[in-house]
C-alpha cells in the first residue's frame, strides 16, 4: 500500500454561503471494508454513495436558525450563538442542527440567523450514514450563514461534534471525511490517525451492491460505545497509544482488539487489490470481516448474518455488514454484468427465509459535499 496523500485528487470544500443564502449537499457511505477501525486511528476504505442530504439555506436576519426537514414532524427553532442545549431540543432530529451550532459557535461562528430546508434520500438507520451527511451539510450551511472560513478536516470535526453532543455516541471520522472527501468512481483509503486520504479507482468490473435487511440501526442503545472503551482500554494495558500500534501477537487473546488489528490488515490487502478487480481476493477479504466482526467484534445480528449467505448463495463474490452494525445494511461485491441480478436474486432469497423487507440498490461512487448554488 502506498503512503496516503494529503487529502484525494479534488479541491478542498470552500466554505460556502453568500448573502442571499445557499445549497449544500452531502452524501452518505458505504464502507467497503474495516469498520470498527477509524475511532482507533486506523484504516478504512468507504466511497461516498449516489444518496445524499441536502440543506437549503437563507439568512433571515435575526438570531434564531429555524429548520424544517421533508419527511419529519415537528420544525426545530434554536439560537444562533449554540447556547440551545442539544439534549433538550425537540423534535429529536433537530438535535443535529443544534449540535452542529454549538460546534461551530466553539470555533467562532457569529451568531447569525437563518432559516433551513433539509432534504434527505440517505435511507434513516441503514449505516450509511444518514446522520454524518446531515451534519456534514448543515456544518456547511451554518459556517457559510456565519461567515466562518472553515477547511474540510476540522467541518468534519465540528460535525463529528455535533452528532457526539446530538446522539452522546462516541464515533469516528471517517463518515465525516468520506461526505467530503468522496471521488466520484473511487473508494478513499483513509488514515484515520493521520486524517489524510488516497482516492483507489474502483473499476468498471466490480459492482458495489447495498441492502438493507430491514433492522433499523441505532447506536444509542447499542453497545458501540462499550466496545470502542474496551478497545482503548487494551491499548492503554499495552501501553500505545492506540490499536493502530498493536501487533497481531500482542492481541491475539483479546477478540475486540484482535479484529482491530487484523481489520487493518484486510483493509490495506483490499485496497491493494480493488484497482484490478480481483474478486476472489476481495470477496473473502470482506467475508473475513464479516466473520470477525461477527465472532469476535460482536456487533452483528442473526439478520444481517442472513442477508451476508444470501449474497453469497446467490453469486457475490463476497458481503459484510457494513457500518456499525447492530443493524443496517450489508454491502457485497459481484461481477457488473450480474450485479442488479445479483442484488434481486438475494433479497428475494432473504426476503422468503426471514420475513423481513430489504430494501437494496447497485451503488455509484460519487464526489463529496458540494454547493449546488442559490
Amino acid at each position: 500500500m502506498g503512503p496516503p496523500t494529503a487529502e484525494p485528487p479534488r479541491p478542498r470544500v470552500a466554505t460556502p454561503g453568500t448573502s442571499a443564502g445557499e445549497v449544500v449537499s452531502a452524501p452518505g457511505r458505504v464502507n467497503l471494508i474495516g469498520d470498527h477501525t477509524d475511532y482507533h486511528g486506523g484504516l478504512v476504505l468507504p466511497m461516498a454513495v449516489d444518496r445524499s442530504c441536502t440543506v437549503r439555506w437563507v439568512p433571515n436576519g435575526g438570531d434564531r436558525v429555524r429548520v424544517r426537514s421533508e419527511g419529519m414532524e415537528g420544525r426545530v427553532d434554536v439560537a444562533a450563538d449554540g447556547s440551545d442545549d442539544p439534549d433538550q431540543v425537540d423534535p429529536p432530529w433537530g438535535r443535529f442542527p443544534a449540535g452542529v451550532l454549538r460546534a461551530l459557535a466553539g470555533r467562532g461562528r457569529a451568531p447569525a440567523g437563518f432559516d433551513a430546508d433539509i432534504s434527505s434520500d440517505v435511507p434513516v438507520g441503514s449505516g450509511l450514514s444518514s446522520s454524518s451527511a446531515l451534519s456534514v451539510a448543515f456544518t456547511l450551511a451554518a459556517a457559510g450563514a456565519g461567515g466562518l472560513p472553515i477547511g474540510t478536516v476540522e467541518v468534519a470535526r465540528a460535525a463529528l461534534e455535533g452528532e457526539v453532543l446530538a446522539t452522546g455516541v462516541p464515533g469516528g471520522l471517517m463518515d465525516q471525511l468520506t461526505a467530503l472527501w468522496g471521488v466520484a468512481g473511487h473508494a478513499l483509503l483513509i488514515d484515520c490517525r493521520e486524517l489524510s486520504a488516497r482516492a483507489v479507482p474502483l473499476p468498471e468490473s466490480v459492482a458495489v451492491l447495498v441492502a438493507h435487511c430491514g433492522v433499523p440501526r441505532t447506536l444509542a442503545g447499542s453497545a458501540y460505545a462499550q466496545r470502542r472503551a474496551a478497545g482503548e482500554a487494551t491499548a492503554r494495558s499495552l501501553g500505545l497509544a492506540s490499536l493502530r500500534d498493536a501487533t497481531a501477537e500482542q492481541v491475539a487473546h483479546d477478540p475486540i482488539a484482535r479484529h482491530v488489528v487484523a481489520e487493518n490488515a484486510r483493509v490495506a490487502a483490499f485496497a491493494d487489490a480493488l484497482p484490478s478487480g480481483e474478486l476472489g481476493v476481495l470477496g473473502a477479504l470482506m467475508l473475513e470481516s464479516h466473520a470477525s466482526l461477527r465472532d469476535d467484534y460482536r456487533v452483528s445480528i442473526p439478520e444481517l448474518d442472513a442477508l451476508v449467505d444470501a449474497f453469497v448463495e446467490e453469486g457475490a463474490a463476497g458481503a459484510r455488514l457494513t457500518g456499525a452494525g447492530f443493524g443496517g445494511c450489508v454491502v457485497a461485491i459481484a461481477a457488473a454484468p450480474s450485479g442488479q441480478a445479483v442484488l434481486d436474486r438475494a433479497t428475494e432469497r432473504y426476503r422468503a427465509s426471514t420475513g423481513r423487507e430489504p430494501r437494496g440498490f447497485v451503488a455509484r461512487a460519487v464526489d463529496g459535499a458540494r454547493p449546488l448554488g442559490a
